[in-house]
C-alpha cells in the first residue's frame, strides 16, 4: 500500500474553501460536534449531529466522482452510522 509522502499533502487536490483548513482543526471540530451531540441528547443533540451529517453528505457529494467504489461504500457506511446515532440521540 502506498502511503502519502507528507501529512501536509492534501488527500484530494483542490483549491476549495476547505483546502485552507488545517486537518487537525477539521478533526477537532468534527469530534467536538459529535461529542456535544451525543452528550447533550434530545432535539439539540440531534440537530448538532444532523449538521455533521449534512457536512459529511456535502463532502461525499463533492468527491463522489474521485472515489473508488470501496471508498464510496465506506463513506456511505459512516454516514449511515451517524444517522443511526442521530436517531438514537433524538429518541432519548
Amino acid at each position: 500500500m502506498r502511503g502519502r509522502p507528507s501529512t501536509k499533502t492534501p488527500l484530494l487536490a483542490g483549491d476549495g474553501p476547505l483546502s485552507r483548513v488545517p486537518p487537525l482543526v477539521a478533526f477537532v471540530v468534527v469530534i467536538a460536534l459529535f461529542a456535544a451531540g451525543v452528550v447533550i441528547k434530545g432535539m439539540l443533540g440531534a440537530v448538532l449531529l444532523g449538521v455533521l451529517a449534512l457536512g459529511l453528505l456535502g463532502l461525499l457529494a463533492g468527491t463522489w466522482h474521485r472515489l473508488t467504489p470501496p471508498q464510496r461504500g465506506a463513506r456511505l457506511l459512516v454516514l449511515g452510522v451517524l444517522v443511526a446515532v442521530m436517531i438514537t440521540v433524538l429518541r432519548t
